[in-house]
C-alpha cells in the first residue's frame, strides 16, 4: 500500500511536470511566432513605404502629389514605436487619395511599379492580420491561470495589437 501511494504520487508529479513543461514550450513557441510575425509586418510596412517613395520620385505624378506622398512615406519610415501606427495610417490614407484620383491611371503608365505597389499594399494587409492573430493567441495563452501563477511567460511584455487603417485604394482593391 505504501509503495503504491508513492508510485501514484510520483506518476502524478511527473505528469504535472511534463504538462507544465509542455505549456511553457508552447508559450515560448507562441512568442517566437509573434516575433516572426512582427518582423514580417515591419518588413511589409517598410516595403510599402519604399514603393511609395519610388512612386513619388518617379516624376509620374504632379509635384504636389509627389511631395505629399513622399512626406507621408518618409514619416512612416522614420516614426518611432509610439507614433508608428498613426504614421502608417496616414500613409494608407495618402496612398488612397493619390491612387483613387480620376487621372491616376492616365498619369502613371508604369505597370511594373503599379504591380509592385499593389503587392506591397496587399502584403501589409495580410501581415497585419497575421500579426494580430498571433497577438490574440499569445495573449490568451498568457492569461491562463497556470501561465500567470507560474510566470511561464517570464518577463516578456504583454503583446499589443497593431491597429492601422490599411484599406487598399479602391483602384487596387479589384485588381
Amino acid at each position: 500500500m505504501n509503495t503504491t501511494v508513492i508510485l501514484v504520487v510520483g506518476v502524478v508529479i511527473v505528469l504535472t511536470a511534463v504538462y507544465i513543461s509542455w505549456r511553457a514550450g508552447r508559450l515560448d513557441r507562441l512568442h517566437i511566432r509573434l516575433e516572426t510575425a512582427h518582423a514580417a509586418l515591419d518588413a511589409a510596412l517598410l516595403r510599402r513605404a519604399a514603393v511609395c517613395l519610388e512612386l513619388a520620385g518617379s516624376r509620374l505624378l504632379d509635384p504636389a502629389t509627389s511631395l505629399v506622398l513622399a512626406a507621408a512615406a518618409h514619416e512612416a519610415r522614420t516614426a518611432g514605436p509610439d507614433e508608428r501606427e498613426h504614421a502608417e495610417s496616414d500613409l494608407s490614407r495618402t496612398l488612397r487619395a493619390v491612387v483613387d484620383q480620376e487621372t491616376f491611371a492616365e498619369k502613371v503608365q508604369a505597370p511594373e511599379l503599379l504591380a509592385e505597389l499593389d503587392a506591397s499594399v496587399a502584403k501589409v494587409v495580410y501581415s497585419r492580420r497575421f500579426y494580430n492573430n498571433a497577438v490574440d493567441v499569445t495573449r490568451i495563452a498568457q492569461r491562463r491561470l497556470l501561465a500567470r501563477v507560474l510566470r511561464l511567460a517570464g518577463h516578456t511584455p504583454f503583446p499589443e495589437f497593431f491597429d492601422i487603417d490599411d484599406d487598399p485604394p479602391k483602384a487596387m482593391a479589384g485588381a
